[in-house]
């Protein structure tokens, strides 16, 4: 039964999101309210709140909050840190068939809020470290203190973060997965060195 309950949980933060980011395309992030993003996922303000937090966390939540401690050890490996983000990263780039409003992948236009919106901005901040808190204990062992362990992860968050910062500046051209994979090119270097 959990598992049927948080397909649905998934399934409703997504509309939400999707409406929200319509909304947002359509009359500016500072123009939308909670309610109406409500009323356009047809669900209660309550539960925007509840899977939210605020406008800003529409936009920064995503899947790797909820992973459990175990689930994010299966899929970070410690001896390739890097590739372990650029699956992630492929994981979220790609469009969902949940009927969102736009042909772009939800994770496509989240990102155009992190450095449109400086609040996102600030969000996206607090999220990354958080984020890379959680990956610090999984990077210290052999050869690594946990200091070092976590000038690593904060590196890969905060890098991952300059690497979606570029694919904003140029236009989003290319797509998000290539441009974080040269970005973290020499975190790669490193991180095969130590």
């Amino acid at each position: 039964m959990s598992g049927l309950r948080e397909q649905w949980r998934r399934a409703a933060m997504h509309t939400i999101t999707e409406r929200a980011l319509d909304l947002f395309d359509e009359h500016g992030y500072a123009a939308v309210t909670i309610e109406q993003i409500a009323a356009a996922a047809e669900v209660s303000p309550s539960s925007v709140y509840r899977y939210f937090g605020t406008k800003e966390g529409l936009l920064v939540a995503d899947d790797f909050d909820t992973l459990t401690d175990a689930e994010l050890a299966e899929r970070f490996d410690p001896a390739d840190p890097v590739g372990s983000l650029l699956e992630s990263v492929l994981r979220y780039e790609t469009p969902t068939d949940l009927g969102g409003g736009s042909a772009e992948p939800t994770s496509r236009r989240r990102v155009r809020y992190f450095f449109a919106e400086p609040s996102v901005r600030a969000a996206v901040l607090v999220t990354l470290d958080r984020a890379a808190n959680r990956i610090a204990p999984l990077l210290a062992g052999p050869g690594r203190s946990g200091t070092q362990a976590q000038v690593v992860a904060h590196a890969l968050a905060f890098g991952y973060f300059a690497a979606l910062e570029r694919w904003f500046d140029d236009g989003g051209t290319r797509p998000i997965a290539d441009v974080v994979e040269e970005g973290m090119r020499p975190l790669r270097a490193l991180s095969a060195a130590g």
